[in-house]
């Protein structure tokens, strides 16, 4: 199938790459026209040029003001879509801005599927994410054998910011994880342990986790390109907060890792993989 592509960072290229796998054929728009060419695909002058050339076409950006921008600015996706198009974001977006996505495409008639990820690259590039998908059910359905050609588990949410909210509770585990994680991995050095040893340990111990199955060779490595970087995590724990905040009810642990994330911006590497969070705690106070 002819479908859009717009955002080729490290998870949109994994999912554009799979998609290409499984026999669809892209046409692609992305801010370095270089990461588009690099994967081989045909590539559009603008975001509208992608409307008008493809009916679903499938976003991957940092944050709502860059889905915002490619939506409705100037040569924006919407000035080129028609009553046929369908959208679907697989941004983490704030959840008011998912809601305001739905309304803002439902106004041109046009239609949106907020399509938040869990996993990155490695499960991507094996069409093994999940897909938490919020959007009408008919938009839904005919988005699903795509959807199933990135993700072995979907689910469906009716009402808008629903999948996002469930999104952002998600990566409070996620960020959680890899911070206790890397904690205990640098505190067992600090004592003399093995990395290697301790992370064996950790594995089939209180660490046991998918989040420490897909960073234990980052973490023994110490190789911290992105997959999933420091500036996200930050960014989704930011929007959690927000949420947290307008229904009045308390965030503990999610404040501490948030802010843990924040000092990866002080100290200059927010755009290294999440896991690179162990550099915290690797250095001795």
């Amino acid at each position: 199938m002819q479908l859009g592509f717009i955002g080729l960072g490290a998870l949109g290229s994994a999912v554009a790459m799979r998609l290409m796998e499984r026999q669809h054929t892209l046409t692609a728009w992305n801010r370095t026209s270089a990461r588009a060419e690099k994967l081989g695909l045909s590539l559009a002058a603008s975001p509208k040029a992608v409307a008008e050339t493809t009916e679903i076409i499938f976003l991957c950006l940092f944050d709502s003001a860059a889905v915002r921008q490619v939506l409705s600015g100037e040569d924006g996706l919407l000035a080129g879509a028609s009553g046929s198009t369908l959208i679907i974001d697989l941004t983490t977006n704030h959840y008011r801005d998912a809601e305001a996505f739905h309304r803002l495409c439902q106004g041109t008639g046009v239609a949106y599927l907020e399509c938040p990820v869990l996993g990155s690259v490695v499960p991507a590039s094996q069409g093994a994410l999940t897909l938490l998908c919020g959007g009408a059910l008919d938009a839904y359905q005919r988005a699903e054998p795509i959807l199933r050609d990135i993700g072995q588990h979907l689910f469906h949410f009716g009402e808008p910011g629903q999948a996002t909210r469930m999104k952002l509770i998600n990566n409070l585990t996620l960020g959680g994880f890899m911070a206790a994680l890397a904690e205990a991995t640098a505190l067992a050095e600090h004592s003399g342990i093995p990395k290697d040893q301790a992370l064996d340990i950790l594995g089939v111990g209180g660490g046991q986790s998918l989040v420490l199955n897909a960073k234990r060779a980052k973490l023994l490595n110490e190789d911290f390109s992105p997959h999933f970087s420091n500036a996200l995590i930050y960014k989704d724990l930011h929007c959690l907060q927000d949420l947290a905040y307008d229904l009045k009810h308390p965030l503990h642990t999610a404040a501490v890792t948030k802010e843990l994330y924040a000092r990866t911006y002080q100290q200059g590497f927010e755009n290294e993989d999440f896991s690179a969070i162990y550099k915290l705690f690797k250095r001795k106070p």
